[in-house]
């Protein structure tokens, strides 16, 4: 065995749109609905939490798979420009842009030969070119763009499934508001526990995060039910 083939490793994959939508909708379906249950069942019948939280359900699931197809779509139709703009500037200046890029590399440790050797590889592939002037100056690879819908459904489904979490008491008969906070909370934790996984955080810390926010937020909505459903005299 080579040292090459010793030390191969893997990388998750984090430019796919996938992750990021993912784990915000499930956190988001969890936070939003455990604190809309806590309010709604400080004051309102169980059938009325059941109606409201299966409604914030689809709402939110709705809402948040149409963000995030917009805010990729956006995204990736700025790169796109600025794609083309430098596609534009390498054909009409390109020893001022290939200029640019040996001043770049020599910044980055390499010295003046080997980043004019370098410049005049690539400049043999006008693609390729354009390619690594994308990446250094836009910070973006532009053939590694997130799809939008794989951003949208992810967000979509995972939002489903955190929101509908809050709501499984009540489903099956239990019509404490305590119970769904607490089962509310204890998805939290377990969502912040396995997005601990993709970073270096611990798993318990991730999870402890999630949980104290979630809390805080069905807290504050459980003392607005209250207020708002108390009696007057």
């Amino acid at each position: 065995m080579t040292e090459a083939e010793a030390h191969q490793h893997s990388h998750t994959d984090v430019s796919g749109g996938w992750l990021r939508a993912a784990v915000f909708g499930a956190m988001d379906g969890l936070v939003t609905n455990t604190a809309l249950v806590a309010g709604l069942g400080a004051a309102a019948s169980s059938d009325t939490v059941v109606l409201g939280g299966v409604a914030g359900l689809v709402a939110g699931a709705v809402s948040m798979a149409l963000g995030e197809y917009t805010s990729v779509s956006t995204q990736n139709e700025q790169l796109d420009l600025e794609v083309s703009k430098e596609r534009r500037e390498l054909r009409v200046h390109p020893e001022e842009e290939r200029a640019e890029m040996v001043a770049l590399w020599r910044s980055r440790g390499l010295d003046s030969a080997l980043a004019e050797q370098v410049s005049a590889q690539l400049a043999r592939d006008p693609e390729q070119e354009l390619r690594e002037h994308a990446r250094a100056e836009l910070g973006l690879d532009p053939d590694e763009k997130p799809s939008p819908w794989t951003a949208a459904w992810s967000s979509f489904i995972c939002f489903a499934l955190g929101a509908l979490i809050p709501l499984l008491p009540y489903l099956f008969g239990y019509d404490e508001v305590y119970a769904a906070v607490a089962v509310g909370g204890a998805g939290l934790f377990l969502a912040g526990m396995l997005s601990a996984r993709f970073t270096a955080r611990p798993w318990w810390s991730g999870g402890l995060r999630q949980l104290t926010m979630g809390l805080l937020a069905a807290g504050l909505t459980y003392l607005v039910g209250s207020w708002i459903g108390a009696p007057t005299s």
